[in-house]
């Protein structure tokens, strides 16, 4: 059952302007919040992007048009802050859609290609081996723990320093 089912009355409650439902949404989607920012976010940047969520939460519940949407729109939102937060921290320009568009309509898909390929190639043999193993053979974090022996959050350590690396080649 999503958040937007369990909360469905509560939701409308604070779309509608009712100040103790909203409140109480705020409480009841914080845990949910905080777990998808853990995953989402580098450790420093968890409060900074909870607190920031929660803010956008309360001034725009009513721009949610449909309520099943919701929890979709609320991850959406944490993921945005997560990518703001570490753009800031990395000094790292925004770029904005038709930016990100034009560089990527303006290399072909060998150059890209090859680019991937050569910031896999440059990653240590363990950082390589992560990436392949989760996101081309797409195994889950639990599968992970088993094939590389390790424990969950060393899986996590690891997939998301290895994605940082390459995301500094890259834009190196």
């Amino acid at each position: 059952m999503s958040l937007a089912e369990k909360h469905f009355s509560l939701i409308a409650a604070a779309q509608l302007g009712d100040p103790v439902a909203l409140d109480r949404l705020l409480q009841v989607c914080q845990p949910d919040i905080r777990r998808y920012a853990q995953r989402n976010c580098l450790m420093s940047d968890v409060d900074d992007a909870v607190q920031e969520t929660l803010i956008i939460l309360s001034r725009h519940v009513h721009s949610v048009r449909a309520i099943v949407a919701f929890s979709g729109w609320l991850f959406s939102i944490v993921k945005r802050e997560c990518w703001r937060l570490e753009r800031r921290m990395f000094g790292i320009e925004h770029l904005d859609e038709e930016k990100a568009e034009y560089w990527l309509v303006s290399h072909t898909a060998d150059a890209l290609r090859h680019d991937l390929v050569r910031t896999l190639e440059s990653l240590p043999p363990h950082y390589r081996e992560i990436i392949v193993l989760r996101d081309f053979e797409e195994l889950s974090i639990r599968e992970l723990t088993q094939q590389l022996q390790l424990t969950s959050a060393a899986v996590k350590s690891r997939l998301h320093r290895a994605r940082q690396l390459m995301r500094e080649y890259l834009l190196a």
